[in-house]
């Protein structure tokens, strides 16, 4: 079926993607009550309406924004309980490299919050990341100054490997590249600590 009088065809699965990666910018810069259809629209090279039809509305579109996130992250990070150093830096790498995924979060936070509505796959991650901490502890004793659960020890991992991210309130303005790999090694040697490696 055409897509315009150009007599284009119409590609769903592009548009689509298309529509995700203009929302994606429109959200981390402006939130949901921000975003605008319009802009997504037009910046996507398609018609607004097409947002209602994919989406639902413009919270539907955030949450397959997040939805898509989230998943890219977890595919992208894997989780190794038995080197969270490791994972702390490949964390810190990848928000480095994706400066959005934090601002979508931060904006989840701020306008989802109560809505019961999470990141798809997001609570399952947190749960089969504590599981396998708990496993991977189990052969050793945990270090005694540990006085603090898995699930606290999971938030610190991941605090600590967001923390010099753009997105971060305690990163100073005109954060440069080439002062990331310090940082980065700040943050793994911090883990490494953390957990008595």
């Amino acid at each position: 079926m055409p897509d315009d009088e150009r007599g284009r065809t119409r590609d769903p699965d592009a548009t689509r993607a298309r529509l995700l990666q203009a929302a994606t910018d429109e959200f981390a810069a402006h939130g949901i009550a921000g975003a605008r259809v319009d802009r997504i629209g037009a910046a996507a090279k398609a018609n607004k309406a097409l947002i209602y039809t994919y989406f639902g509305n413009k919270d539907g579109l955030f949450d397959a924004v997040m939805d898509a996130h989230v998943t890219r992250l977890l595919d992208e990070v894997p989780f190794t309980p038995d080197d969270l150093p490791g994972y702390a830096g490949r964390l810190f790498d990848y928000l480095l490299g994706h400066p959005h995924q934090l601002r979508l979060a931060t904006w989840h936070r701020l306008e989802r919050a109560g809505t019961g509505r999470a990141p798809e796959g997001l609570s399952d991650s947190m749960r089969r990341k504590t599981e396998a901490l708990a496993r991977a502890a189990r052969p050793r004793s945990r270090p005694a100054q540990w006085d603090f659960t898995l699930e606290d020890l999971l938030v610190f991992v991941l605090a600590l490997a967001s923390a010099w991210t753009p997105a971060s309130p305690h990163v100073p303005p005109g954060f440069r590249a080439d002062e990331a790999a310090g940082h980065r090694r700040a943050v793994v040697e911090a883990v490494r600590r953390l957990v008595g490696a």
